[in-house]
């Protein structure tokens, strides 16, 4: 048996961590889908054999999927942050998020279709709003509050003002 990772990330799923685990190996670089572990015995949401817990990467960070059952949401309090290097990138990803069931929100953010939360960030909207001009700085957050997925050119054009 491997060494576990000191650290992980586990996400509580209805019943979908395996499905999850392997939208996330199909959509991201250096992800993949590890073991799946089966229920030993019946369970309150499950049966004796179904999947209870799915290890995974997701770009390269440890996580595990457990199928808790219902009656646990996801919230925007945890997410992951995807920096991403172009609009080809960024659309990329959110298409793949939010076209699979998933829903758009503000500023970058969106759901999958299991709830997870996901920032879609392209690096140039983060050196825009942490550039030392507070001029700029101010351009770029307010361009950025006007928008759901990321406009990279909309970013760089504020950011040249």
């Amino acid at each position: 048996m491997k060494t576990p990772a000191k650290n992980t990330i586990c996400l509580w799923y209805d019943r979908d961590a395996e499905e999850a685990a392997r939208f996330y190996a199909r959509t991201f670089p250096d992800s993949s889908v590890g073991a799946v572990h089966r229920a030993p015995n019946d369970f309150p949401s499950g049966k004796k054999g179904d999947v209870l817990v799915v290890e995974f990467t997701v770009m390269g960070i440890p996580c595990m999927g457990l199928n808790g059952g219902p009656g646990v949401e996801h919230n925007f309090a945890f997410s992951f942050q995807v920096a991403t290097v172009d609009q080809e990138e960024t659309d990329r990803y959110w298409n793949a998020l939010v076209g699979n069931g998933g829903q758009a929100s503000e500023c970058g953010w969106c759901r999958d279709k299991w709830g997870v939360s996901w920032q879609i960030t392209p690096i140039a909207l983060t050196q825009g709003i942490t550039d030392p001009d507070p001029a700029v700085a101010k351009r770029v957050f307010d361009a950025m509050m006007t928008m759901q997925k990321i406009d990279v050119a909309a970013i760089e054009a504020a950011r040249r003002g």
